[in-house]
């Protein structure tokens, strides 16, 4: 790719190099001629001191100062993710969070500290629709539109082998989301894995950027964080899979084993009604009072419409806030539904990963 690249390089040099001397030759007889006080010849340097046949300032020959025989176009080695750096992740700052902000709730980790998402607040035992017990993961508010990422393949259609994904936002950048809008990025057949460690120096080359319609629930998190349950019995406990993120190594966690459909451009959203030890619109009512549940249990009746394998399942909510005096009465989706419904809530990501 690199010679490739600087062959082309060097010929698009030379080509203006030819053009700019036919503009000079024709101007120059007015002037003078081509050795009077244009000094086309010799008093200009055309021939020593541009280094046009030595390459010694422009570097044409042997691509010094340009870079064009080592990558100058941008392309660099490849690195290696052993040896990058890792960015860090705060999910929990105020530019990141909604529901799980560490200004309001100290117990939370600290910055770029590993989660636990096995432990409270982060898992919820809930119902499904006919009245089961599911649990679910709580990864905050999340928008509909998802962030691209960037999945590099050769030619022929085969995936680069040992390349990780690409990403261009983290938790507390403007438009991060943890659904990914898979895009596929053709490279050529002598592309090396890992040269390139960023969307912006992705998007520096005429690489054909193919939008998938494929959606994943890809939340990025701190390095080491584990969240140890998954829907299918099959998939088991998984560690986080890394990624770039600005030449830094980014770490995600990967959930369910099928993909979403984008519609319309947008993650798909299910229903979730829930209830709160108190209602809003009371003081301290909502989100920050926490979830009503069963007493001496962790169970609530808070009821999730679908569930993984069902046609329009989404880990997406689109949340529905019941009045907590019929907490007792909720039992299913049909009771929920019959519920009083107080108010509509953000769309949050709450992976469901276990049935009973």
């Amino acid at each position: 790719m690199v010679e490739r690249n600087s062959t082309r390089r060097r010929f698009l040099q030379a080509a203006v190099g030819a053009s700019m001397i036919a503009v000079a030759g024709c101007t120059g007889d007015d002037d003078g001629g081509s050795s009077g006080e244009n000094g086309m010849d010799n008093e200009s340097g055309m021939d020593d001191e541009n280094g046009m046949e030595n390459g010694e300032e422009n570097g044409m020959e042997n691509g010094e100062e340009n870079g064009m025989e080592n990558g100058g176009d941008g392309m660099m080695e490849p690195t290696d993710p052993e040896e990058a750096p890792v960015v860090e992740v705060d999910r929990f700052s105020e530019d990141a969070g909604t529901l799980f902000v560490r200004a309001n709730n100290d117990a939370l980790p600290g910055a770029d500290e590993p989660i636990d998402f096995d432990q409270a607040p982060f898992i919820t035992t809930g119902l499904d629709a006919d009245g089961n017990t599911v649990q679910y993961y709580n990864f905050d508010v999340m928008p509909t539109v998802p962030a691209p990422i960037y999945a590099l393949f050769y030619e022929n259609g085969d995936p680069v082998e040992g390349q990780l994904n690409i990403i261009d936002v983290v938790p507390g950048d403007d438009g991060y989301n943890d659904f990914w809008h898979v895009q596929k990025v053709t490279v050529p057949d002598d592309y090396t894995a890992n040269t390139i460690t960023s969307a912006a120096a992705l998007l520096e080359h005429d690489y054909d950027i193919e939008p998938t319609g494929m959606i994943k629930n890809c939340p990025v998190v701190p390095e080491g964080s584990t969240a140890s349950k998954q829907h299918s019995a099959d998939d088991g406990p998984q560690d986080a899979v890394e990624g770039w993120y600005e030449g830094q190594v980014v770490s995600y966690l990967v959930f369910e084993e099928d993909s979403f459909e984008a519609q319309s451009g947008q993650m798909p959203t299910s229903p979730i009604h829930v209830t709160f030890n108190v209602n809003p619109g009371e003081d301290g009512g909502g989100p920050p009072s926490g979830f009503m549940t069963e007493e001496g249990s962790d169970q609530t009746h808070n009821v999730v419409a679908t569930v993984p394998g069902d046609p329009s399942y989404s880990p997406l909510w689109d949340v529905k806030i019941y009045n907590n005096a019929e907490f007792d009465s909720v039992s299913d989706l049909d009771s929920a539904l019959d519920a009083e419904q107080l108010a509509d809530g953000p769309t949050v990501n709450c992976p469901v990963v276990s049935e009973q």
